[in-house]
């Protein structure tokens, strides 16, 4: 079993590594080395090792058995094929259960939800078309790139899912990078850190007001958002709101009394 396999190689390089500290690194080498070890074939993408710890399983109990109270353990970029280990106050962002389900009216194209090739895709075409950006935000928000390949210092190669720019009423201008997640991935704080950071050192955005969005598919096709801020040390969530995107003649009065008499 894949998931079996990859444990193993993980906890394998955790025990190696690990001696106490709150942040420690290795490298992709020390994935094979672990599969070696092990009397593994090493996966032919190593990199999904990582991944699947960032967004799909939960790490090996042994290695959660070290975390501290209300810390967790992430696997962040640590420069060239290396990474490294280290606790957060946050590990997954989690859409809360009971929230006000606001209903938009439905804008994307019939033929948009006919050929999406994945949920994530999916996910983003809905938030583009909808404007969910500038609804949850406030602003105006204009898509500029998605699956922006790039590279941050200390953390090496990222990929952003969909970059905006945008402006308010006072004229300030923000950049908003927005993590999609669709199917059985989940939403990590991970490459919330990794995209703030590209957005702190990329010289052209030092005047904007950095906005990270983190989106996910949840029940019944609704849409859960949430607004991220990460400190240099931990992420927070700031906001979160619940969406459905449905035909227009399905949000009644009452709907709208509630969401106007709801707050901001």
């Amino acid at each position: 079993m894949k998931t079996n396999r990859y444990e193993k190689i993980i906890l394998d390089i955790f025990e190696r590594k690990y001696s106490g500290q709150e942040e420690f690194e290795f490298a992709r080498s020390d994935l094979v080395e672990s599969c070696a070890r092990l009397g593994i074939d090493p996966p032919k993408n190593l990199g999904d090792v990582i991944y699947a710890f960032r967004y799909r399983s939960a790490l090996p109990q042994p290695i959660l058995d070290t975390q501290p109270p209300n810390r967790h353990w992430l696997i962040l970029g640590a420069g060239d094929a290396s990474y490294r280990f280290r606790l957060g106050k946050l590990a997954a962002i989690v859409p809360s259960q009971g929230m006000m389900v606001r209903k938009i009216p439905d804008a994307t194209p019939e033929i948009i939800s006919k050929y999406a090739f994945s949920d994530e895709q999916a996910l983003l075409a809905k938030i583009r078309y909808n404007r969910l950006v500038d609804v949850f935000l406030g602003i105006a928000a204009y898509s500029l790139q998605n699956h922006l390949r790039t590279r941050v210092a200390n953390y090496g190669q990222i990929e952003i899912d969909e970059l905006y720019v945008g402006v308010d009423g006072r004229g300030a201008q923000y950049v908003v990078p927005v993590q999609a997640k669709g199917g059985n991935d989940r939403l990590g704080v991970i490459q919330t850190i990794q995209d703030t950071m590209f957005c702190k050192t990329e010289e052209r955005y030092r005047h904007c007001i950095i906005r990270p969005v983190s989106a996910q598919f949840i029940a019944d096709d609704r849409i859960a958002m949430f607004e991220l801020r990460f400190d240099g040390n931990d992420v927070e969530i700031v906001n979160e709101r619940h969406y459905c995107l449905v035909e227009a003649g399905e949000i009644t009065g009452d709907n709208l009394d509630t969401y106007r008499n709801s707050g901001m």
